[in-house]
């Protein structure tokens, strides 16, 4: 596994950017998670991090197929770029501001380069 320098840049994105959606309460957006109270869709919500975090580094530091998790990683940060856009007109997305959008588009972004090169 060699560079991925644009991988890596969106992989810190992504993860800012679940710091950002906790803020944005992210979890009003989603089916099921959007029927929760306040309180209840946070701490779900931030405990369903752990686990999928826990993924991603071991995908990159245990497998084998680093280079795979790395590929498919790239087309997720471009579909969640696309998602976010579907869900742009959404009346309980809070991902309004520049910062958000300048995380998520560069995220996406960071996804196609590093399919390019």
């Amino acid at each position: 596994m060699t560079g991925h320098i644009f991988f890596y840049l969106g992989l810190s994105l992504i993860m800012m950017h679940e710091m950002d959606a906790i803020r944005c309460k992210e979890w009003r957006i989603f089916p099921g998670l959007s029927m929760l109270s306040d309180k209840i869709g946070h701490i779900v919500f931030l405990f369903l991090h752990i686990p999928l975090f826990y993924f991603v580094f071991w995908k990159l530091t245990q497998s084998k197929d680093a280079e795979v998790f790395i590929y498919g990683f790239n087309i997720f940060m471009i579909v969640h770029l696309v998602l976010h856009i579907l869900f742009l007109k959404h009346k309980n997305n809070e991902f309004k501001d520049w910062i958000s959008w300048s995380i998520i588009i560069g995220a996406g972004l960071c996804g196609i380069i590093d399919l390019l090169i």
